[in-house]
């Protein structure tokens, strides 16, 4: 290097140039990291190592940063002219030159050293490492890249909460409906047995009647009803009628309802001639006004045997056959019902 190349100074020690310094012979100034002398005290400056420390290249880092957070990058402002005194212009070193500085410039030896075009940092700040292996180096390009894909998850969350909720409410539904069909179901089930339980019960009430009645008979036959059970009127002693009238032509043959012993066959006063049957059970049944009788007292009789003839004896005003039912305590009951809870018709 020639001796009359003059030292480097410090910015604090800079001085314009004088008219003096115009008339000198300058030469092309090329520092190299051998040819400089380190600065020791606090101007000393340690080895750039990866990005340089100097001013310029952290206003760089605060306006990649800034790029990243949404602000407009520098290459979307228009470049502004810097004017410099030719003195101090001339003895300032290529920027390229730099250590850690050529990587931001466009053109520079790192990049050429790699064969890849360098992003430029005010762009490609806040890129990711995955962004950047898809081709993303736009730094306002990848944060609409997030936000989008931010916004899809969202969506795909809500759409996928929606259909949750759907497919639980259709779930709800489908149960209340599979319930209320069982419900139905079994009720249908339910009123089928019972009315299945009710007619078996008809049907066994049916054939245990038929079953009676093929073993009970009707006292007579050819005959009206003209006076039941309880009737009022003045024509009984007692104020009420007790037993059931079948009105029928004197003569008709009188028959035993039921298997039984004939307990008495008389004369008995207002009833005329009488027969009393005494079932098996202890049960009474009185012929009574009959015209004749057949049978006698301790004889056996079966259903449907004649016992007598219809007649108009004692307390009467025509032909008829005065029935009388009676438990074995002696309790006069209504025969009509009694009849007809045998199975017969009358």
């Amino acid at each position: 290097m020639a001796s009359n190349q003059p030292a480097p100074e410090s910015s604090s020690s800079f001085r314009p140039a004088s008219p003096a310094d115009a008339d000198r012979t300058w030469e092309e100034w090329n520092p190299t990291e051998d040819s400089l002398r380190p600065v020791r005290g606090r101007h000393r400056v340690a080895k750039q190592r990866g990005l340089a420390r100097s001013s310029t290249v952290l206003g760089v880092g605060v306006i990649a940063a800034v790029g990243a957070g949404g602000m407009a990058t520098a290459q979307s402002k228009p470049p502004v002219s810097i004017s410099l005194p030719d003195s101090i212009k001339d003895n300032l070193p290529d920027a390229s030159s730099l250590p850690g500085v050529g990587a931001f410039m466009s053109g520079g030896s790192e990049t050429e050293d790699t064969g890849t075009v360098a992003p430029d940092p005010l762009t490609s700040a806040g890129v990711t490492a995955a962004e950047a292996d898809q081709g993303t180096t736009d730094a306002g390009e990848a944060l609409r890249a997030r936000i989008l894909q931010q916004a899809e998850q969202q969506q795909a969350g809500a759409e996928a909460e929606a259909r949750a909720a759907q497919e639980k409410a259709a779930a709800e539904q489908a149960a209340k409906a599979a319930a209320k069909q069982q419900s139905e179901a079994e009720a249908k089930a339910a009123a089928e047995k019972k009315a299945a339980q009710e007619a078996a019960a008809k049907k066994a009430e049916a054939e245990r009647l038929a079953k009676l009645a093929a073993s009970y008979a009707v006292p007579t036959s050819s005959y009206t009803i003209t006076s039941t059970y309880g009737q009022a009127g003045s024509l009984w002693s007692s104020g009420y009628h007790t037993g059931l009238d079948f009105a029928a032509p004197t003569g008709t043959p009188v028959k035993a309802v039921h298997g039984g012993t004939i307990k008495s066959a008389g004369w008995s006063g207002s009833y005329g001639y009488r027969t009393v049957l005494e079932l098996d059970d202890g049960t009474e049944i009185w012929y009574c006004h009959q015209s004749s009788m057949d049978v006698s007292a301790g004889q056996r009789v079966n259903t449907g045997d004649t016992i007598g003839r219809v007649g108009a004896t004692g307390n009467v005003t025509g032909p008829h056959l005065h029935l009388e039912v009676h438990t074995a305590d002696g309790s006069g009951i209504d025969p009509m019902s009694w009849l007809r809870g045998k199975g017969l018709t009358v």
